[in-house]
């Protein structure tokens, strides 16, 4: 895995994400909750559709279609109608750079 360059470190509000392509074609979702960055693969375990339109919510990412709620930290899904967890992706902070190992 390598770090791949996702945004400036202030161009990434808290409760926001953006969306980068690692050099596979696969999605990570990089987001600010509570305070933190944290990283998790763009495809909900339900459906495989990606979190865009979704929503961030006390550190937890809420999927746009059937509302199934995963921690950021963990990747552990909390409600259904999803039932596996999502993967998750170290993320850091370097020279006003958000960075992700993916």
């Amino acid at each position: 895995m390598q770090w791949i360059e996702v945004c400036k470190e202030e161009a990434l509000a808290e409760g926001e994400f953006v969306i980068v392509e690692n050099d596979d074609g696969d999605e990570v979702l990089v987001a600010r909750a509570e305070g933190e960055l944290r990283a998790v693969v763009n495809a909900c375990s339900h459906d495989g559709r990606g979190f865009e339109g979704g929503c961030i919510e006390a550190g937890l990412l809420i999927c746009p279609r059937h509302g199934s709620r995963f921690c950021l930290r963990s990747g552990k899904v909390l409600t259904p109608p999803a039932y596996s967890d999502i993967e998750t992706f170290e993320v850091k902070a370097e020279a006003g750079l958000i960075l992700v190992q993916a």
